[in-house]
């Protein structure tokens, strides 16, 4: 039966495995209204987060002096999906033309790379971010010294070492295939150096393919697993503490505690839309996975629902590379002070009353302190 192979990285590939009983039962060929509509998508998440995510980085970088912790991560988050974002119009143009890909070798390797790299070290930022506020509050005391500028430097170093060592499994599987069959070159992951070798007819024998299954499910469990799995899960347990302790010592609503609080909204936010937009992506993944292992439905009507969803399940969870900075403006009056002001907007906050200005001016210096 043919069987579609979906890929550790994000978008789908085709292998077609040859029944000769079965091979014209099921139709996974792809609905054609998307070679239209996810090259929209994708630009449209390419202009908005180019812009956005270069202004939260200049922003943060401008800000040198009033840096808060969660400034620094949040500006490292958004340079991992600028990173992601530039490649984006390469994406764009091979979904354009049915999954052909004209940019070579290199390219395809390299913005596999970026796509999973981008998707590795914005879940350990937000995680470490969700730590530092769990230090921060549940033990304020105790954490000052575990909380500094070093600790927190020596932290994005791994985060950012730990997410290069994780995709790089892309860097060695993923290139080029020709398939004679359509003409086209595609960008798709091939094991058979660790598989097969040059032995083409080992390559075409059920034993090659029995391994290449094993490869692309553990490759794919392992990426949702590290890559979104363990981390959600250690963020939920640092909000379950964060829950209870806001619950029992911040009734009282010091000036401090509206600070940490303000603070907690905006990474609380940008967790839960982060899991609002990967979730689907990570569970489509995973079920095509289990299926190659025997553990989740084989017919043709659930792998072919797989290939139907899963580009559009993708354009979710690139969505959440361009949602930051607009959910860092709406929140974080803070950061949308900065903004203004770096946007040479100042006109516009003096055509508001004498006293609301005075006020915004009041609240964003109280942002400003460090919490």
């Amino acid at each position: 039966m043919a069987r579609m192979t979906l890929e550790t990285s994000d978008y789908y590939e085709y292998d077609e495995y040859e029944d000769q009983e079965n091979s014209t039962m099921c139709d996974y060929s792809e609905w054609e209204p998307s070679y239209a509509v996810i090259p929209v998508l994708y630009m449209l998440i390419f202009i908005l987060g180019l812009s956005g995510n270069g202004v939260v980085i200049f922003t943060v970088w401008r800000a040198q002096a009033k840096r808060r912790t969660a400034d620094i991560y949040i500006g490292n988050l958004a340079l991992a999906d600028l990173t992601f974002v530039l490649t984006l119009p390469l994406w764009a143009v091979y979904t354009a033309l049915g999954y052909h890909w004209p940019f070579g070798v290199a390219l395809c390797k390299i913005s596999s790379y970026v796509v999973l790299f981008n998707m590795y070290a914005s879940v350990f930022c937000l995680t470490a971010m969700s730590f530092d506020r769990y230090l921060a509050i549940v033990h304020s005391l105790s954490s000052s010294q575990l909380r500094t500028r070093s600790h927190m430097q020596v932290s994005l170093v791994v985060i950012w070492l730990l997410s290069g060592m994780l995709a790089a499994p892309t860097l060695i599987f993923r290139t080029t295939k020709y398939d004679e069959n359509t003409d086209r070159v595609s960008c798709a992951m091939d094991f058979s150096l660790v598989v097969g070798g040059d032995n083409q007819t080992f390559n075409q024998s059920s034993g090659f393919k029995r391994q290449e299954s094993l490869w692309i499910s553990g490759l794919s469990i392992s990426s949702s697993a590290l890559g979104f799995l363990l981390p959600f899960l250690a963020m939920m347990v640092c909000y379950c503490f964060i829950g209870c302790t806001v619950t029992r010592h911040f009734n009282s609503l010091r000036k401090e505690d509206q600070r940490k609080r303000r603070l907690l909204k905006i990474i609380t936010t940008l967790v839960v839309v982060f899991a609002v937009c990967w979730i689907p992506f990570h569970v489509l993944k995973s079920a095509d996975a289990l299926s190659y292992l025997n553990l989740a439905p084989n017919t043709c009507a659930f792998l072919r629902f797989l290939l139907l969803a899963h580009p559009y399940a993708t354009c979710l969870a690139y969505v959440n590379s361009c949602l930051n900075p607009f959910l860092y403006a709406f929140f974080d009056l803070r950061f949308r002070s900065q903004c203004l002001c770096l946007l040479n907007l100042k006109k516009a906050m003096h055509a508001s009353p004498a006293s609301s200005l005075s006020s915004q001016k009041t609240e964003a210096q109280s942002l400003a302190t460090k919490v």
